[in-house]
């Protein structure tokens, strides 16, 4: 997937007026999702991503940069903490960050190797793994 088709599909998913609203929760959720997943799991779902956007995200500065530059990762919190690091990043409220989570999730999911997001979702504690497309969540291999 390219990296505008991502972008647009995010704000189509998530009703967002425009472009630079859909680019600010993208980056929220990637990153947030960085500082959740185990290192070598954020570093391959960056791999698989448009690389102009890997490349943004992994340029930001502020917490979560280590992590994609191959620093310590997979910190464990659950969703109201995810939620809420979303929102700060983005400027929104956390039930606005939540929708952007979903969204963002199932633009993954349709973006990057099934296998990879199943090791996404299997390192996800219950809670954030339930904003994933539903597919996902009900695998009957759980």
């Amino acid at each position: 997937m390219q990296y505008d088709a991502f972008i647009g599909q995010v704000q189509a998913t998530a009703a967002l007026p425009g472009r630079g609203a859909a680019k600010r929760a993208v980056h929220a959720v990637l990153r947030t999702l960085a500082e959740r997943l185990p290192d070598g799991t954020a570093r391959h779902l960056f791999a698989q991503l448009p690389a102009d956007l890997a490349a943004e995200v992994e340029g930001a500065e502020g917490p979560g940069a280590e992590t994609l530059k191959g620093g310590p990762a997979a910190e464990r919190f659950d969703l109201p903490t995810f939620s809420g690091r979303v929102a700060w990043r983005s400027g929104v409220s956390e039930d606005v960050a939540t929708r952007y989570v979903s969204a963002v999730f199932e633009v993954l999911d349709a973006a990057v190797a099934p296998e990879l997001m199943d090791k996404v979702r299997a390192a996800l504690p219950r809670d954030i793994g339930q904003l994933l497309p539903s597919a996902r969540v009900d695998d009957p291999s759980e």
